[in-house]
């Protein structure tokens, strides 16, 4: 049987947070990797494909939506929803706007939406511009990204950059006059042209008046909070059947892992909050580099502190540290060090019996989820933005918190790790 909806995202927070929606709405969903096969689909409505290519070159990001459509062609889809972040995060390169162009190409659909907007977490789009709380994103923090740093706050403009189809918006005004108005601009979009259009979203209603129109589309892009309405849609219309209780994840014992390649404020307080409890060993990939048995020293530290309980490993990420990585390896270059010291280390501590991480970044998260072979997870229920838990398939299963950089209370570290808790 297809699947109802099939999400692809270019992170692994972000893919585990669309799954996990899916599954606190009584929806058969699982979380899977480029490794997974056609068999990890058997009996699930909703599959969502994580990977690890938001900064990674078009080409490369192109080819990785390949491989995910490629899966799930295998079993089909009502509808491929491609998630991204809700700081719309890309360059005047890509990745969006590429790998909306080849989803809708291979797909065959003239007209698609992108709506990044997260209100929860006060991510909003109006008139076509995106906002963090009362600031333009170009006046946020945002403006500093190392990697994709947003500096215009017109969407329409961001990604009329990244294509050669004509970009142009559903307007909040549209949204208020209800489905049928919303149709309505839809069609005089196609008329003119368009192929894709920015769609506002000041607030959760817009976006449940949005879910009620785009649900029935072949392709659907944005943040997993437009995808919030559609269980509801599909009920009403006798496509997803009862809504059943989430069966519980197995809870797994023993120690766990924080392990940080973010370099958000937030993550930076919560292993600050962290460290007052619990040992936080700091790897500074300069020094990692000029004398890799530090690595190994840290590594027989770290295993010496697990018996006691939890730890966490981190990258070094004062502003100095991090100025001084890319200025030696280049930014993608030192993010893709860290994720491949991080994984290394992740993959060590496994063999020695660790099955409990806590993950802080969604490339990092990525670059984990991998370094540990996964091919599909089972995801939580989700409870509020931060972090779900999800456990690999599989005869040895490992338990998984995966948190966006930006995002969790300050002492979230310590309560994922204290217990098998769900979300925080």
């Amino acid at each position: 049987m297809a699947l109802l909806l099939a999400g692809i995202s270019d992170d692994f927070t972000g893919g585990l947070e669309l799954a996990s929606m899916m599954t606190r709405d009584g929806l058969r969903s699982r979380m899977l990797t480029k490794k997974a096969k056609p068999a990890d689909m058997e009996g699930l409505q909703v599959a969502v494909v994580a990977l690890k290519s938001r900064v990674a070159a078009p080409k490369e990001a192109v080819a990785d939506m390949k491989k995910a459509m490629d899966l799930i062609e295998t079993v089909g889809t009502r509808q491929v929803f491609f998630k991204y972040c809700a700081t719309f995060d890309s360059t005047p390169r890509g990745n969006i706007g590429p790998c909306a162009d080849y989803l809708a190409d291979r797909i065959g659909t003239d007209f698609t939406g992108f709506c990044p907007a997260f209100p929860d977490v006060k991510r909003t789009v109006f008139q076509g511009h995106l906002f963090y709380a009362d600031q333009l994103i170009s006046e946020s923090p945002k403006r500093l990204d190392p990697l994709t740093p947003m500096r215009d706050p017109n969407l329409v403009r961001v990604l009329q950059r990244q294509t050669t189809h004509k970009v142009g918006l559903i307007r909040h005004e549209d949204l208020l006059g209800g489905a049928e108005a919303l149709r309505e601009r839809v069609q005089t979009l196609k008329a003119a042209g368009i192929r894709y259009a920015i769609n506002d979203a000041a607030d959760n209603d817009d976006l449940a008046r949005l879910g009620e129109v785009c649900v029935d589309w072949p392709l659907m892009t944005g943040g997993s909070s437009v995808a919030e309405s559609y269980p509801r849609h599909w009920r009403a219309q006798g496509l997803a059947g009862a809504l059943v209780d989430p069966v519980p994840l197995p809870l797994l014992g023993g120690p766990a892992v924080v392990l940080a390649g973010s370099c958000a404020e937030q993550t930076a307080a919560q292993l600050q909050h962290f460290g007052q409890s619990h040992p936080v060993f700091t790897l500074d990939l300069l020094e990692v580099a000029a004398a890799p048995s530090l690595l190994d020293k840290l590594l027989i530290e770290a295993k010496a502190a697990l018996k006691q309980g939890s730890i966490a490993i981190a990258t070094a990420t004062t502003p100095a540290a991090i100025g001084a990585a890319q200025k030696k390896f280049g930014r993608r270059g030192a993010g893709r060090r860290i994720e491949k010291l991080l994984g290394d280390i992740a993959a060590d501590l496994h063999r020695d019996g660790i099955r409990r991480f806590v993950v802080a970044g969604g490339e990092t998260s990525g670059a984990i989820v991998e370094a540990l072979n996964v091919r599909a997870l089972d995801v939580s229920p989700y409870r509020g933005p931060g972090t779900a838990r999800a456990v690999s398939c599989g005869p040895d299963p490992i338990s998984f918190h995966l948190k966006p950089g930006k995002l969790g209370t300050v002492d979230m570290l310590d309560k994922v790790t204290a217990g098998e808790g769900e979300t925080i």
